[in-house]
């Protein structure tokens, strides 16, 4: 969920022509949309709360196992990035 959410926000910074920072961090990607000019729904923020599994949760042991609600809610988030960013690569 957090690495498509990643993936999708960074398409649109590049197809927005917007420099960005190599991290898995999806507050700073968004940030540096924002900061570019580009819009970002407030709902969208939400979505850092996924960053946390961009490491953490990808190798066994790293930290607690993610429970079943846990998951739904970062397949809902992530969900909603790739949609806002389909939309908005349609409409550009």
């Amino acid at each position: 969920a957090q690495q498509a959410a990643e993936k999708a926000v960074k398409a649109v910074l590049l197809w927005c022509d917007v420099a960005f920072p190599y991290v898995h961090d999806l507050e700073a990607l968004l940030a540096a949309l924002e900061r570019a000019g580009h819009p970002v729904p407030g709902d969208l923020w939400d979505a850092d709360d996924l960053s946390r599994y961009a490491v953490e949760t990808r190798y066994p042991g790293m930290g607690p196992p993610v429970t079943e609600d846990e998951y739904r809610q970062a397949v809902s988030l992530a969900r909603r990035v790739v949609r806002w960013a389909e939309e908005t690569l349609a409409t550009a």
